[in-house]
């Protein structure tokens, strides 16, 4: 019943905001459409334009459907643009639950009361959204962490009763997404249960708080001595699947440029080291924070770190292999010097097109995807849009991109989006041409291979004092097999010799016998 009078909201709320003529126009013609007609003679005015129509839509629909609208923003493959730059505005804030709600939780998942693990805590979330909350507080120190006295700290609590929200909308979800499937004209090129089944796997992510304080960890432990981005530390023995509690970091939201500028924030450089720290997460280490909008990035203003980024919210994270990253270097670097061959033998490479693609057909697809960028300055070209235009590029030629490289597309045009709001004049390419060029070296070049050789150093410096006895045992083994296999050659052909021997033996008997009673019938012995 629960999701019998949740779907009839959700078609109320489609009529109210207009997009039953929108749904009518993309339905197949049959009775189904010949209905929505009818509805949509009694429906408000559809004045607006449909991306926004869609995005009032989902903001009513609930916080669920607000992120999945974030999601699937960033499928620029499948969306027309105007729709994924609407939904892209969706934010993801809810109101707050209650105070006492928030220390019962607490206080369950560490076992304690809230005045014994904390010497400070501010019931009033400084920020609330779908599946969290946050607030501040100040630690007590403890006999195995003296060193936590007085530590500011921010305390992540999941919201309570989200998982069972969670399972019913995306229930619907998936139900609808098999009837805009099979009545769309455009169903099967959306792929609605595809771009459900993703969004399922981001959802149960986020509500794993441990997850993203391993996430958080591993980010921090790469960045822990850089100079441009700073990642809160987590506290591990306060740290649940529904809680965690890390350090406090300070800093103004970079989507505050008026109080940043007024601080003396330099937004050049400030943008410049946002796409550095992009690049250097995927190409030198290949795990990226996936979720780099505004509201998970602020800006130190303390005087020691001053203009550093703060990165928090580490919920969905993109991860590459070495294959990824060679092969996405690599292409950029070819477009970059607009070797659209190369860019073609890339993808053939990479096994992600049919071994049995022709290369010039592959090139020319790409060069009509590039060629019309070089016509106009390098800084009004957003690497993300000629990202997913390779992407689109590819999948006329059968291939289904990986989930790992749609995130960095999505992440792509957030820290584009970000750094030219920072620094309109900002150089996308000439920023981010010498970093790939420096990890392409280090991988493939002289250094890549002088870094193989000081990385596998130990084992070899193992393995060289004992080569001498391993070649002689091998030879010794393999000298052993060659006797062995010589001895079962020998055996083989002694038992053929002993069996043709009784066979011989035998036949003479035979053939001897059979004579001895031939010559004594013949003398009328029997």
């Amino acid at each position: 019943m629960r999701r019998i009078s949740r779907l009839f909201f959700i078609f109320f709320t489609a009529w109210r905001y207009g997009l039953l003529p929108l749904l009518r126009d993309n339905l197949k013609p049959g009775l189904r459409r010949g209905l929505l007609s009818i509805l949509c003679w009694i429906s408000p005015s559809a004045d607006l334009p449909r991306g926004e129509r869609i995005r009032l839509t989902l903001e009513a629909l609930g916080p669920i459907f607000v992120k999945f609208g974030q999601v699937l923003s960033t499928r620029r493959d499948l969306l027309p643009e105007d729709i994924a730059n609407e939904l892209a505005k969706l934010q993801d804030q809810v109101p707050p639950f209650s105070n006492a709600e928030s220390r019962r939780l607490i206080e369950a998942a560490l076992g304690e009361p809230i005045e014994t693990v904390f010497e400070n805590f501010d019931a009033t979330p400084i920020a609330s959204a779908s599946v969290a909350q946050v607030h501040f507080g100040v630690l007590h120190g403890t006999d195995k962490h003296p060193e936590w006295q007085r530590r500011s700290v921010a305390i992540k609590v999941l919201r309570p009763g989200i998982l069972p929200v969670i399972e019913g909308d995306l229930a619907l979800m998936r139900d609808l997404a098999k009837i805009i499937e099979k009545a769309s004209e455009d169903g099967r090129r959306l792929k609605p249960r595809e771009v459900v089944a993703e969004f399922d796997i981001y959802l149960h992510d986020e509500l794993d708080l441990m997850r993203e304080a391993a996430n958080a960890s591993q980010l921090r432990r790469y960045f822990i001595d850089s100079k441009k981005l700073m990642i809160p530390e987590m506290y591990w023995d306060l740290c649940r699947t529904n809680v965690i509690v890390m350090e406090r970091m300070d800093g103004i939201s970079i989507g505050r440029t008026a109080e940043l500028r007024a601080a003396g924030v330099d937004f050049k450089k400030l943008a410049a080291d946002g796409v550095e720290i992009f690049f250097t997460q995927v190409f030198e280490y290949g795990f990226f924070h996936a979720d780099m909008h505004p509201g998970n990035i602020s800006i130190s203003l303390e005087p020691e770190t001053f203009g550093r980024f703060i990165s928090f919210d580490f919920g969905i994270v993109g991860t590459l292999s070495e294959i990824d990253k060679n092969y996405l270097a690599q292409n950029f670097l070819a477009f970059f010097n607009r070797d659209y061959r190369r860019v073609a033998e890339l993808h053939i490479e990479s096994g992600w097109v049919p071994a049995n693609t022709r290369v010039e057909e592959l090139e020319g697809a790409v060069r009509s995807v590039c060629e019309p960028y070089f016509d106009r300055p390098l800084k009004e070209i957003s690497l993300g849009i000629v990202l997913m235009r390779l992407f689109q590029t590819s999948r006329r030629f059968k291939v289904e991109i990986q989930p790992q490289l749609t995130l960095l597309q999505k992440t792509l045009l957030n820290v584009e989006g970000l750094a030219r709001e920072l620094d309109p004049d900002l150089d996308l390419w000439k920023t981010a041409k010498p970093i790939l060029e420096r990890w392409v070296d280090k991988q493939l070049g002289w250094r890549g291979f002088i870094d193989g050789l000081k990385t596998e150093a130990p084992a070899w410096a193992k393995i060289l004092p004992t080569l001498p006895r391993l070649i002689a045992d091998s030879l010794a083994q393999n000298q052993q097999q060659n006797q062995n296999a010589e001895l079962e050659v020998l055996r083989a052909v002694l038992f053929e010799e002993r069996r043709t021997h009784r066979l011989i033996v035998g036949a003479l008997l035979f053939a001897g016998g059979f004579l001895a009673g031939i010559v004594l019938i013949s003398l009328g012995i029997y």
